[in-house]
């Protein structure tokens, strides 16, 4: 396989007529990441991956792979390969010709690519079914023929549409480990766009979090998930209880934050907040116990709206003192030693360094 490349997103933007899909982002992959790019539909996300990959046009900015800019250049000469979440198979070619396709278009001798599709086939487990045709196989057999049909241009860099969109849950769990095992093995960065954050944590060596053609955080996956820069990655990514109100006094370390008609509640600050009127605070779902508060704004009183069974864990939703939808994750073993049910008033209550202050993104 050819070498990895890093690769530089610089102040990219995409505008269609009077609407910015991506607005300016500047984002760096180093070689052999795996990179998921994850958000909302509409995010920006797919034209990002489309920019990379030349089948979009930039507005401005510049895209660079290694040493090379590739801004302008059409999608054969970037170093890249794209996988499309369609598989885009032909349906009366064999795997040995779906997959040798692209040699067969640069002109590379018939024996040859046909020797170098079979090889890619074997690396996809899939020489065995050489001879037959894509509605021959399973939606996972398709994938690996699509992904062997993307690999066979020795790219630099590999990039996927949703690729998993189409599978079933238990397959969709398998090609994970597969895709994961796959870049490990080649070391060369993939980018992956996907709405999940199941997926984006299970594969991702960098997550970037888009929303509205923004970058809201790029970092790795248990940064996101532990330290959230913003309540859009906070509420996204779905363990953190976002917390919005008036700053009503704050510290170098602590800040303290009252809720519109309710309480106050504290956060842990790396002083960095600024003087700002209002804040958001998160803490994490899964850190929430029932109990009384050890110290104030460190916990509340509310009613219990909802009880979710989940075998391992129960999901209690809460409301009370300001506050919507407030989520506790339990264990099992801790809910069943003492169980509540909806309409019922229980205290809850977390530790000072489980509720962090977040950033706002300046637009």
């Amino acid at each position: 396989m050819s070498k990895a490349a890093e690769i530089d997103i610089a102040s990219v933007s995409k505008i269609y007529g009077t609407t910015t899909a991506v607005h300016a982002i500047s984002l760096k992959i180093p070689a052999g990441t795996y990179c998921c790019l994850l958000g909302p539909s509409g995010c920006g996300k797919t034209s990002t991956l489309r920019m990379i990959a030349g089948h979009e046009t930039i507005s401005s900015g510049d895209i660079r792979l290694g040493n090379t800019v590739v801004t302008d250049l059409p999608p054969a000469r970037r170093g890249t390969a794209m996988m499309f979440q369609s598989y885009a198979l032909f349906p009366h070619l064999d795997l040995i010709d779906n997959v040798a396709f692209s040699l067969k278009m640069k002109g590379v001798e018939k024996d040859e690519r046909r020797a170098k599709a079979l090889d890619m086939l074997k690396l996809m487990q899939l020489e065995g079914y050489a001879t037959r045709r894509p509605a021959q196989l399973s939606g996972g057999q398709q994938q690996r023929v699509a992904l062997a049909r993307a690999l066979i241009t020795d790219p630099e860099a590999l990039l996927l549409d949703e690729p998993l969109s189409a599978l079933d849950p238990f397959l969709k769990i398998r090609m994970r480990a597969e895709l994961k095992k796959l870049q490990t093995s080649l070391g060369i960065s993939f980018v992956h766009v996907t709405h999940s954050q199941e997926e984006a944590m299970a594969l991702a060596d960098l997550i970037v979090v888009m929303n509205d053609g923004r970058i809201e955080q790029a970092a790795p996956p248990r940064a996101v998930f532990e330290r959230p820069a913003t309540a859009f990655v906070a509420r996204f990514m779905g363990d953190h209880n976002v917390i919005s109100g008036r700053i009503a006094s704050q510290t170098n370390e602590t800040v303290m934050i009252s809720v519109p008609a309710g309480a106050d509640f504290l956060a842990m600050s790396d002083g960095q907040i600024g003087l700002s009127d209002t804040g958001d605070i998160a803490i994490r779902t899964d850190h929430v116990r029932v109990g009384t508060p050890s110290a104030p704004g460190l916990g509340f009183t509310g009613s219990v709206s909802n009880v979710e069974y989940r075998g391992s864990s129960v999901k209690l939703t809460v409301n009370g003192a300001g506050i919507e939808d407030f989520t506790a994750i339990l264990t099992d073993k801790s809910f069943f030693a003492n169980p509540v049910k909806v309409g019922e008033a229980i205290p809850l209550c977390w530790d000072r360094e489980d509720a962090i202050v977040l950033g706002r993104l300046k637009h």
